[in-house]
């Protein structure tokens, strides 16, 4: 499946899985128009072809308890891809570093970090600063307020509208 076009139907199912990773078969079968047996199929093929990656919770932290969210730029001091590597290996290791970005124009990497709070955030800052691991400069936002996170990407409009 990896090496032909996903049709509509396949995209539909991903859109669906996408909303819902708990619905049944049968309930997906029915919203994308197929029967069990082939819906069944064709989600295992997606699987193994590495379109789903895997299933999980969303989980509201903030029921949980404080945490602050900042957003962090970061210029390395050379722009060698060992350097790259490096850096991106690091960052990686951070468990409150949820997401990282290589990123095009005033600095290289765009990182998310969630954390218990400000003294959290900055003692992960400077621990990455010690390690020497090529950070000549980054740039902390910390998120006052969060209107809105979408957890899925519009699939149908992206990919069934193409010629």
């Amino acid at each position: 499946m990896a090496d032909h076009k996903l049709d509509r139907i396949d995209v539909r199912i991903l859109a669906e899985l996408q909303r819902n990773g708990r619905i049944t078969n049968v309930e997906l079968a029915d919203l994308v128009a197929l029967s069990p047996s082939p819906c069944l199929m064709r989600v295992k093929k997606l699987q193994q072809a590495g379109y789903i990656t895997g299933y999980t919770a969303q989980i509201d932290v903030a029921k949980l308890g404080e945490t602050l969210t900042v957003f962090t730029e970061f210029t390395l001091k050379n722009h060698r891809q060992i350097d790259f590597a490096r850096f991106q290996e690091a960052l990686e290791k951070v468990d409150s570093c949820i997401e990282c970005h290589l990123v095009s124009g005033g600095y290289d990497y765009l990182a998310k970090f969630v954390t218990a709070g400000i003294t959290d955030y900055q003692n992960i800052v400077e621990a990455l600063i010690d390690r020497e691991i090529g950070i000549d400069k980054y740039f902390s936002f910390v998120v006052i307020k969060t209107p809105f996170v979408k957890s899925q990407i519009p699939l149908t409009r992206l990919f069934t509208d193409r010629p």
